[in-house]
């Protein structure tokens, strides 16, 4: 099973052993290890992929699951 967690202000955590991840033409990239976390904000030097610079700049999403439901603040 793979897992998709979408972390408050920060990336995408994916787990799972079975998981490919395809560029737009359908290349597929190399997973230097696993878990692994996809870029959400946009800074990352290593996209797809998660270099920490979300903390850098400040990154704050918006969304949560559940509609109508309210982000708990950071710890």
């Amino acid at each position: 099973m793979i897992t998709i967690k979408v972390r408050q202000n920060a990336s995408l955590l994916v787990e799972g052993d079975d998981v490919r991840l395809v560029d737009w033409n359908g290349n597929e990239y190399e997973i230097p290890k696993r878990p692994f976390s996809l870029c959400r904000c946009g800074g990352s030097t290593r996209k797809p992929f998660c270099d920490g610079t979300h903390s850098k700049i400040g990154f704050a999403a918006a969304e949560a699951a559940v509609p109508g439901s309210e982000d708990k603040p950071a710890q």
